[in-house]
């Protein structure tokens, strides 16, 4: 008796740790069902241009947010997206393979590839686009996922960007937009941030401007493949910062902040008014980044996706 009762704490911890860790496969079970069952949707709709399929996996305020066109918000616009993207091109075909599916609790978050060969109906010409992809699911009361967020850009340069851009579709320019009121700690601490941002951009300066991220991380830049570590970071932004033209003016703005604890989704964009040689003009864009609280107490980009207007 004396044994069993020593050793009852013990069977009953182990027991304990058995339920968590079959309640974890089984979420985790759950997490990549829906994942992969979405993937496979939505490769299916691409071909096939019927895109009612994916609406089941979608919240009714799903942002879209595309390479060189402006945001659609909401799952009627987000079918009008893709609907008139299939008008424009046959596609042949079309391909998705996830890297990365971050838990952060309350939210899920996948990064991929993509590959798709498309038509253009109007003259024939074939053309193949290799992207990379961010989707950001919502854990709701019942358990279920919903997809709350898409965004995607290229690894290359385009022949011509107007292709991607579709004026008939309801859709936002996310920097003009309210953005978040600073009313609160993460408030207060992300536009602190965006201000230091916008001065080392705007100055082309690299090494500020790499203390923005944390050491393991990776981003998703456009027109070139994922961007990944310290060393990496520190180069391309090195010669980044040459190739960018003079900027008269430099806004970001955040519009949208998810606190998810060590982990904090922010929704951003920019106006920019810049100038190089003879050129100016004024351009937006808009990008999500994902910060994470580092052990020092720091905030630092964990990953980080951009795209243009």
């Amino acid at each position: 008796m004396i044994i069993i009762r020593k050793s009852f704490p013990t069977i009953f911890l182990i027991l304990i740790s058995f339920q968590s860790a079959t309640a974890q496969n089984a979420e985790e079970k759950k997490v990549k069902d829906v994942l992969d069952n979405y993937r496979s949707a939505i490769s299916k709709a691409m071909l096939s241009g019927n895109f009612i399929g994916v609406n089941n996996f979608c919240s009714n305020e799903i942002r879209t947010m595309p390479e060189f066109q402006k945001a659609t918000l909401g799952k009627s616009n987000m079918i009008k997206y893709y609907t008139a993207f299939s008008g424009r091109f046959i596609i042949k075909e079309y391909t998705r393979k996830e890297t990365e599916i971050l838990n952060l609790g309350s939210q899920i978050v996948e990064f991929g590839n993509f590959e798709m060969k498309l038509i253009l109906r109007s003259s024939g010409h074939e053309y193949l686009f290799k992207g990379k992809y961010g989707d950001i699911w919502e854990k709701r009361l019942n358990d279920s996922l919903l997809l709350i967020t898409q965004v995607w850009n290229y690894n290359h340069k385009l022949e011509n960007n107007d292709l991607l851009k579709f004026d008939e579709i309801p859709a936002v320019t996310i920097a003009f937009i309210s953005h978040v009121p600073v009313n609160s700690p993460i408030s207060f601490e992300l536009a602190a941030l965006s201000r230091l941002q916008e001065i080392c951009i705007t100055q082309h300066d690299p090494i500020v401007w790499s203390q923005f991220y944390s050491n393991d991380a990776k981003v998703f830049y456009n027109f070139q493949a994922p961007v990944e570590g310290r060393n990496a970071i520190d180069s391309f932004l090195k010669k980044h910062v040459t190739e960018l033209p003079v900027f008269e003016k430099l806004d970001i703005r955040n519009d949208r902040i998810d606190h998810l604890g060590n982990f904090v989704i922010v929704y951003a964009s920019h106006i920019a008014i810049v100038r190089n040689g003879d050129w100016s003009g004024v351009s937006t864009g808009k990008n999500i980044a994902i910060w994470k609280r580092e052990k020092d107490g720091s905030l630092k980009i964990f990953r980080g996706f951009a795209t243009y207007d």
